[in-house]
């Protein structure tokens, strides 16, 4: 049976090409493993990485019976690296990295880790590996082999599995026996007083072995499985099957995966199910390639055909563009810009940015007019042209395209023989949606805009294409993004916590003429018109606050003096006030970056300050379809409905409000009522190994360093961020009305037994999944009644 159910996990050959991991064969190839800048530069450790996955790959082959391996992997090294003579990288850049070593967070330490939002079969963002773990023996030992480890880690991002340990529920009764929660059943070890290796006692109230109880493994084993379980044991090699699973253990796999064995949730539900079987090579053995990112640089590609014409769009591309290389391009990137209509000119070769000069420069650069047809292709190609233009080609370097038109495109093959990244923005419900195509195959962003200076669209999308290359202090933080078609005044307030403050910037952006402005700073520091820098030309007002802003709740009033309405915005951005302390961050994706209606989508948002969980925020995301319809979602942390684990800092909501469109997404996280903490839950990650039966005795290793409160500051403190996801569509087949989803399955249903009675509480579905209901707890008590004859009960 379990060979029939291998027997699917392979793909011949990955037709297509999509950005990310790929199953070629049946090696996995385009992996990206990418190192921090904080991590000192040690070629030792390109070696130990090296050798990780060489070790890794041969126990892939056996976990997948003679099946799946590792073939190719990239290894991306930091700007500031200087020793070592790499090649210059493509398209890899640090947030697309599928494994990332960095320096432990005060929540992990070393424990090698994977970063889940919680649908079983789904891949997760990335594995987490520390240097401490790659370099020093005596840390992984702990864990068990690298390779072994890795391979743990793996099912968790490719597979979408979870663990099969649970420190929080440790033991379980079968019937009237204590089991400690394991995969598989069989097993074996012994129940013993951590303190002082007594035999383990019973709690009278739960029937289960004390909470300073530990169940530590044989070292020698005769069972096979599973790898999710305890990585470390040598006989340990494969996964559970369907045959081997234990369905009664109250872990995540089994409360996520529907009581589904790894294997099973491999070949049935993973991306890699229902793959066909391919012979194994002769080598099993990854090759490597070390390449490492320089300095920035960008062309911008700007449309200026007849369409742009039309209302405010050629305004509100020159406020975006403005903002983006004033205040989000760092310094010693490098910036050229093209225009097309028909045909394409260069406005700006390719210009270092090295103070303020140079950005203005470029800023007065940029087209004031439009007229004429359209050519994206043209557009592209002068691009990669001005890309060119360092003497060292395309590769590595980006192109950010913006157009509202609908001419065809015929130039992919050009863009992925570059080695250039395109992002893409759609402007309006006409533009062509096949420019995303661009971005698919050279691994670029993909974002639709809708017209008009309130809805800000273009502004968060060029605010959000900020530095990547892992170092959190050189990047733009967007703290508000709002707008308004207003008469009269237009108030707001932004938080700037103690993560922040350096580089802080009020930007507004006004239809026609000029508002008079207030900014109140928490400490009534009063900011006035006449501190705002005015471009008039591109209709914005610019407040940069020297050094360090003050921490509090600022507050900003706007005042239309026309008479009719006109269209404002506001927008603030900072950057971290030290290196020393990393800034609270906000990500924010969908599920899936395209849905035909036949299931659900989820919008998930990730709160963390250097991978500690922020939790208790208020969290809104905002859909807007390009047919103007606009949908409001709170997203919850609360370990029901959309939401797979309770306080880990992922926010989470059922989208089910699906028409044919293109949909941007935008996500608002605030924290003013002072109710957000840091969580102590930790993502899915490697057993931290508490010892081992050998010839009869127990032989412990040191408790794995704990966490407490003391360690994080509980106290976050007032914050605010703003961010966008990528753009996304729905295709709902033609005469198909929107679909009509059920409630969602219950998956935090809870029993407790209180004298004669049993309390179960879950919270409540939604109509439409988890929506439609405000998410309650029921509460619900039955009377508990016994007797040895259960005919009498």
């Amino acid at each position: 049976m379990a060979s029939k159910a291998a027997a699917v996990l392979l793909l011949v050959y990955l037709s297509g090409s999509t950005f990310g991991i790929k199953l070629t064969g049946n090696g996995y190839t385009d992996i990206l493993i990418a190192i921090n800048p904080e991590v000192p530069e040690d070629p030792v450790l390109i070696t130990q990485i090296e050798e990780m996955f060489k070790e890794a790959s041969r126990h892939l082959l056996n976990a997948t019976k003679k099946h799946l391996y590792f073939k190719e992997v990239a290894i991306l090294v930091p700007p500031n690296w200087n020793k070592g003579n790499y090649s210059k990288a493509k398209t890899e850049v640090y947030d697309k990295a599928n494994i990332i070593i960095d320096e432990p967070n005060k929540l992990h330490g070393d424990q090698p880790y994977t970063l889940q939002y919680g649908e079983c079969g789904s891949e997760g963002r990335y594995i987490h590996l520390t240097p401490d773990f790659m370099l020093n023996d005596d840390v992984s030992k702990y864990y068990g082999p690298r390779g072994k480890v890795f391979v743990h880690e793996w099912a968790h991002l490719r597979w979408g599995v979870f663990d099969e340990y649970n420190e929080e529920k440790p033991f379980y009764l079968s019937g009237s026996i204590i089991e400690a929660t394991r995969c598989t059943i069989n097993i074996t070890g012994k129940y013993i007083h951590k303190r002082d290796q007594r035999d383990c006692t019973t709690d009278p109230v739960t029937g289960l072995y004390t909470e300073d109880c530990v169940f530590y493994p044989d070292k020698q084993q005769t069972t096979s499985a599973s790898i999710m379980y305890n990585q470390g044991l040598s006989a340990v090699k494969e996964f559970c099957t369907k045959e081997t699973h234990n369905t009664e253990a109250p872990n995540i796999q089994n409360r996520l995966c529907g009581n589904r064995g790894v294997e099973e949730v491999i070949t049935s539900l993973s991306v890699d199910a229902g793959v066909a079987v391919v012979p194994t090579p002769p080598s099993i053995l990854p090759t490597f390639t070390v390449v490492q990112c320089r300095q920035r640089v960008v062309c911008l590609v700007l449309d200026v055909s007849g369409s742009m014409a039309a209302g405010s769009r050629m305004l509100n591309l020159r406020q975006a563009a403005t903002l983006f290389i004033q205040k989000i391009v760092e310094d010693q990137a490098y910036i050229g810009i093209v225009q097309f209509t028909a045909t394409a000119t260069i406005r700006e070769p390719l210009t270092l940015i090295d103070g303020e000069a140079s950005r203005d420069k470029l800023v007065g650069s940029l087209p004031l007019s439009a007229g004429g047809g359209t050519d994206i292709c043209a557009g592209v190609k002068k691009g990669l042209e001005v890309l060119g233009g360092d003497g060292d080609g395309a590769i590595g370097d980006a192109i950010i395209l913006l157009t509202d038109g609908e001419s065809s495109i015929n130039c992919q093959k050009r863009v992925n023989e570059s080695g250039a990244t395109v992002h893409t923005i759609t402007l309006g419900p006409k533009a062509n949606i096949d420019v995303k195509e661009l971005s698919d195959i050279s691994g670029g962003k993909y974002h639709n805009a809708a017209d008009g200076v309130d809805s800000n669209d273009l502004v968060d999308i060029f605010t959000s294409h900020t530095t990547s290359d892992g170092n959190l202090t050189k990047q733009t933080i967007q703290l508000e993004s709002t707008g308004l078609n207003m008469i009269g005044w237009f108030n707001g307030s932004v938080s700037i916590d103690r993560t922040i403050g350096n580089k802080t910037s009020f930007l507004v952006i006004y239809e026609r003429s000029p508002p008079d402005i207030l900014v109140l700073s928490p400490f009534t520091r009063t900011y006035d018109t006449s501190h705002f820098k005015h471009d008039a030309p591109a209709k914005t007002l610019t407040l940069d606050i020297e050094g360090t802003a003050e921490t509090g709740q600022w507050k900003y009033s706007l005042l239309n003096k026309e008479s009719t309405a006109q269209s404002m915005s506001m927008t603030v951005t900072s950057r971290a006030v030290s290196d020393a302390i990393p800034p609270v961050m906000v990500k924010t994706h969908m599920s899936q970056q395209s849905s035909n209606g036949s299931k659900p989508m989820l919008v998930y948002a990730e709160v963390n300050q250097k991978g500690v969980p922020v939790i208790l925020a208020d969290v809104m995301a905002t859909l807007k379809s390009d047919s103007g319809d606009q949908y409001q979602l709170q997203l919850l942390d609360n370990g029901a409905g959309a939401d797979a684990f309770r306080n880990d800092g992922i926010y989470s909501s059922y989208f089910t409000e699906l028409t044919t469109g293109k949909y941007s997404l935008k996500v608002k996280v605030h924290n003013n009522d002072g109710m957000a903490r840091f969580s102590l839950r930790r993502h899915s990650g490697a057993l931290y190994i508490p010892g081992y039966v050998v010839n009869g005795q127990v032989v412990m290793n040191p408790p794995k360093p704990p966490v407490s409160e003391d360690d994080l500051q509980a106290d976050v403190g007032s914050f605010t961020r703003t961010v966008i996801g990528e753009s996304f569509s729905v295709l709902l087949p033609p005469g198909v009305p929107p679909p009509n989803f059920p409630p969602n399955k219950i998956t935090d249903l809870n029993a407790e037994i209180e004298e004669d009675k049993v309390l179960l509480t879950w919270t409540a579905p939604g109509e439409d999944m988890d929506q439609a209901s405000q998410q309650q707890v029921v509460d619900i008590t039955f009377l508990l009644r016994c007797n040895p004859n259960i005919h009498k009960i």
